[in-house]
């Protein structure tokens, strides 16, 4: 049997509309979903990954070379596009759907301008209770599907002093603090490495790339370090100062493990960070994330022109 989870796995509902145990095949994890994993148990990634482009590819009428996965509060970067294709989330088999204010949840295929894009309206985090290897199943599925260059966006905390809120930087590096890695249990495929090299997971060329377009549309782009923690919890000002030790510009809850995954699979990836607030303890004010809907709402107009001239070039 094909498989999504073996051996003990369960899905609990709690709308009881989709249930499942090891002799059931995964075909989509609804909202309510939870996993509980036994002590042996496994997630056929390969597998999943096979019936999400078997179910996607009769419905791309294009095939665009360049996909965007849209952070919190992002998701209407992509309300430029003329759509072609929009499916949601729980409709593609073994994509989980995100829970996340400021995240659709759903795959979107588009023109911007004369050129096609694909974007992924929202991701699903770690801190949602979903396993990293499933978190980052897009990334995978959109490289089966012909994209050669994933632009990440998200939203995060400003440490660098010099960095405020509605600043956008072009990550250069990142640190893995999470506590977990996508690739942890994952049986690599044909071509793929396990071990995976990580001294060159941006680009350069694209990050200059970047800064040019940035300057047509009035943005000054910064360079920065990225750092993920899991969350939900926000950080506390002694771990912000424990950040800004260790070299870290910025710090946020997702991206990381995207990066560590096109760089398994061979995409060229590009990681756009909008600055949505100070980090703990840089100004005194609680932080919450409609401070972070609301900065992305006010950046998404020249945001979103940089990502039309950074697709136009891609393609």
């Amino acid at each position: 049997m094909p498989g999504g989870v073996t051996e003990t796995a369960q899905v609990i509902d709690d709308k009881g509309n989709f249930h499942y145990s090891r002799d059931y095949y995964i075909l989509r994890i609804t909202p309510a979903a939870r996993f509980s994993l036994g002590k042996n148990s496994h997630i056929d990634v390969s597998s999943l990954v096979e019936d999400a482009v078997r179910f996607l590819e009769p419905a791309l009428s294009v095939r665009p070379r360049v996909a965007l996965i849209l952070g919190s509060g992002l998701g209407p970067l992509a309300d430029r596009a003329e759509p072609l294709t929009r499916i949601p989330y729980e409709k593609i088999p073994g994509f989980p759907p995100s829970t996340v204010h400021g995240h659709a949840g759903e795959l979107l295929v588009g023109k911007l301008g004369e050129y096609p894009a694909l974007f992924l309206r929202g991701r699903v985090h770690f801190y949602e209770g979903v396993p990293l290897s499933l978190a980052t199943l897009p990334v995978r599925v959109v490289r089966k599907l012909g994209v050669e260059t994933l632009i990440v966006t998200n939203a995060s905390g400003g440490i660098a002093d010099h960095l405020e809120p509605g600043n956008v930087v072009a990550v250069r590096d990142h640190l893995n603090l999470m506590g977990a890695n996508p690739l942890i249990g994952y049986q690599p495929a044909e071509g793929e490495e396990r071990f995976v090299d990580l001294t060159h997971a941006y680009p350069v060329d694209l990050r200059d790339l970047a800064v040019e377009e940035a300057r047509h549309v009035g943005i000054e782009l910064q360079s920065g370090v990225y750092a993920a923690m899991s969350g939900p919890s926000y950080e506390t000002p002694a771990e912000i100062q424990m950040l800004r030790a260790m070299g870290a510009d910025l710090i946020g809850m997702s991206t990381v493990p995207e990066v560590i995954v096109a760089n398994q699979v061979g995409l060229r990836v590009l990681v756009l960070s909008c600055v949505s607030n100070k980090a703990a303890g840089s100004t005194g004010e609680p932080l919450s994330h409609n401070e972070v809907i609301e900065t992305a709402n006010r950046v998404a107009g020249p945001f979103s022109d940089l990502i039309e001239r950074l697709v136009a070039r891609l393609s």
